[in-house]
């Protein structure tokens, strides 16, 4: 056998689990061979376990162990590094609990807030900047580790009083999806649920970054007055907030 078909045929049983014998592939150290497959698994399923340790305290080791196995037999690394190991085990979620939204959304909060946590540093801005901003040209920058979500579930709850410690409520449908952000303020990453305007209102930022067309989808929201005052509102909040991290004026 060549070397190179040997050393993907054992890369495959490695990764997938197979009950072909060792033999099969011209190795006959069955024992060493099992051994190195259950550490190549135990060490995804830990990397899951640090990734994921708020779902795994609301889902119970048994049945987290379950989806862990699962995904690593579904979805084997591809990344350089481990620390990009897991990002899609909502997936993984989604299939086996596709009733229990819950779960994949617990999920998204908790892989959200690692990647906010090293997502690239942005200089926070001070109020007393925007005094001579011309408004009518104004482009906003978000903060590079602005992560965006719906929710169904009340799982930011449920996050929440897991870390907290203490007893977490049942997991409910809310009666209208609502919005969660998340982001680095500072060396904390941070999780706030935003109602449906405030949701959109950043979502749309990210295709048209222009003050006065966040402005003008308000007012058509919200009337005139209101829509004004509530664009003055959330521009102050996410500066204050390290939400947006710059404003400038773009021909």
């Amino acid at each position: 056998m060549m070397l190179a078909q040997m050393q993907q045929n054992f890369q495959d049983w490695l990764v997938h689990a197979g009950n072909d014998t060792p033999s099969l592939l011209g190795l006959h150290a069955t024992r060493g061979l099992a051994a190195y497959q259950n550490n190549y698994r135990t060490q995804l399923v830990n990397c899951l376990r640090a990734s994921y340790p708020q779902l795994l305290a609301w889902m119970g080791e048994e049945a987290f162990l379950a989806v862990a196995i699962a995904h690593i037999d579904s979805h084997p690394p591809s990344a350089w590094t481990l620390d990009a190991y897991g990002a899609d085990f909502g997936d993984s979620l989604r299939t086996l609990y596709p009733h229990n939204p819950d779960l994949r959304e617990l999920a998204w909060i908790e892989w959200a807030l690692s990647d906010a946590f090293v997502a690239a540093d942005a200089a926070t801005m001070a109020l007393a900047q925007l005094a001579e901003v011309d408004w009518d040209a104004a482009h906003l920058q978000l903060a590079p580790s602005l992560r965006q979500h719906t929710l169904t579930t009340n799982a930011a709850v449920i996050w929440s009083a897991l870390v907290d410690g203490v007893a977490p409520p049942e997991a409910q449908m809310l009666e209208v999806p609502a919005g969660v952000i998340v982001w680095r303020r500072e060396f904390t990453s941070r999780l706030m649920q935003v109602d449906a305007i405030e949701h959109a209102a950043l979502l749309a930022l990210r295709d048209d970054d222009r003050f006065d067309a966040l402005c003008a989808a308000l007012v058509e929201e919200l009337g005139e007055q209101d829509g004004v005052a509530r664009a003055g509102a959330l521009l102050a909040n996410w500066i204050g907030a390290g939400l947006v991290v710059g404003v400038s004026a773009v021909g």
